[in-house]
């Protein structure tokens, strides 16, 4: 294949309709926006308690292995994402390196992965939300705060948000990034907060012992504890980088600009997450805090700091929806781009005079909304972890065959050492993958034997369909 148009010309934005091409309005500080909003959310505000009940202190060796392996990942995105500049993510790009089928299954572990996220987040925004309202006199009843598996009827404030994110994006990209851009800057304010006033009271020997439970190992009832079982957990809190390569139609210059948010947004992330880390560790014994759903307002709290404490939860209310956004957004771009493929219905493919899929972005909030408002994603929110590790794997997997297979084509970006960090990057998803609750692996190999049933029954018929009709 001497180019990736022979095996998938749709792509090529200038070889589109009017109709499907999305308007290029996004520069890279808009798309390294985008991957810290996305990555810094639920993740480092709930899942430090998470893995510290795993862990212990050596939580923050488990954000070093998640982000290494995550960084891996990163550096073959940036890569692949240069060289195949569409929209789509893992998806696009197993598409053309795979073929249509493999494609097809990584899309499946995206949209289940996004589907999750977003719903997940809508859910812990709407717990935040619900407090503060009850805190100002303005609280709901159960019943609408709650699904039906929780004793509730429907979880409103949850599907609010998500139609609310889904109409920032109906009004065009640009405007929803830049509104993005500012609630990052208040959402790292607060965890800047959190750092300064944890800090001073920063005790060395809280990190004694720094192992208690040691890398892979059962637990109580069988439960997974150790380094390992914990950076399977907080892996969630790292991802969020892959939605930056759904925007490559929209950015400006994608071949600068893809590389610098997809790395840049890692790098400052890795940061932060072992900074305020070790910041909580040490202001307050990990016992104390883990497995708490507000581990770093609790710490706050704990430290005779409740107007930090405040702060910290009204910032969340603020700026959570900015994580919403990231993977509403990814989401809405992967149905778009598989509709356009022809594996869902092509009507769904259409863009706005403002270069938006409001269709596709309506189905989003649609389908999202049903989990938010109705399920309880607590027991299978690790199921967002097994999709994004297949994605991973793929586009470790597509770098290595592209360099195998085009080793001579142009790349406007390298990733440094692509096959160690091509072979970490696979081997560290599979333990990771393998590291994960039983259960968890079993949803995600139903999910994806329902989606192969599907893809033989309507997706493969309807894509020859739509390719025949386009070179028609």
């Amino acid at each position: 294949m001497k180019n990736w148009k022979v095996r998938k010309a749709v792509v090529a934005r200038e070889d589109l309709p009017e109709e499907h091409r999305l308007a290029q309005t996004l520069s890279w500080p808009h798309l390294v926006a985008l991957g810290v909003g996305a990555i810094v959310g639920t993740g480092i505000l709930t899942l430090i308690g998470v893995g510290a009940g795993k862990a212990g202190p050596a939580v923050i060796l488990s954000f070093a292995i998640a982000g290494g392996i995550c960084a891996c990942a990163a550096l073959a995105y940036a890569e692949v994402a240069t060289m195949i500049p569409a929209s789509g993510s893992a998806y696009t790009y197993s598409y053309v390196v795979f073929g249509e089928l493999i494609a097809w299954m990584i899309g499946v572990a995206l949209i289940l992965e996004y589907t999750l996220v977003v719903s997940a987040v809508a859910v812990g925004w709407s717990g935040y939300a619900a407090g503060f309202l009850s805190s100002i006199g303005m609280g709901l009843p159960d019943a609408l705060i709650q699904g039906p598996e929780l004793g509730g009827v429907i979880n409103l404030p949850a599907i609010f948000i998500i139609f609310v994110v889904g109409g920032l994006l109906i009004a065009g990209t640009r405007e929803s990034a830049t509104l993005n851009a500012i609630l990052v800057v208040i959402k790292l304010a607060a965890l800047a907060l959190f750092i300064a006033v944890a800090l001073p009271v920063f005790d060395a020997s809280h990190f004694e012992p720094f192992m208690p439970y040691g890398f892979p190992r059962s637990g109580p009832s069988g439960s997974e504890v150790g380094v390992m079982a914990a950076a399977a957990i907080i892996f969630f809190a790292f991802y969020g980088f892959d939605a930056i390569a759904t925007a490559a139609e929209e950015a400006k210059n994608p071949s600068r600009d893809l590389a610098i948010g997809i790395v840049g947004s890692m790098v400052v992330c890795v940061i932060i997450y072992m900074l305020v880390a070790a910041a909580a560790i040490g202001a307050v014994a990990y016992t104390d805090f883990a497995d708490s759903a507000e581990p770093l307002a609790l710490i706050l709290r704990d430290i005779g700091q409740p107007w930090a404490a405040r702060v910290l939860g009204a910032s969340a209310v603020i700026a959570l929806p900015t994580v919403i956004l990231a993977f509403f957004y990814g989401q809405s771009r992967i149905f778009f781009t598989v509709a356009r493929d022809g594996l869902l219905p092509a009507s769904l493919a259409r863009v706005s005079s403002r270069g938006t899929p409001v269709r596709i972005t309506i189905f989003t909030a649609i389908v999202t909304s049903i989990f938010a408002g109705l399920i309880p994603l607590a027991s299978i929110a690790a199921l967002a972890n097994a999709g994004t590790l297949a994605a991973f794997v793929a586009v470790c997997a597509a770098m290595l065959v592209l360099r195998r297979r085009e080793p001579d084509r142009e790349r406007k970006f390298r990733a440094p050492a692509a096959t160690l960090v091509a072979t970490v990057g696979i081997l560290g998803c599979i333990y990771l993958f393998i590291s994960l609750p039983n259960r968890t692996q079993l949803f995600f190999f139903a999910a994806q034997a329902i989606g192969i049933v599907l893809y033989f029954i309507y997706g493969h018929g309807a894509a020859a369909r739509a390719r025949a009709a386009q070179t028609a």
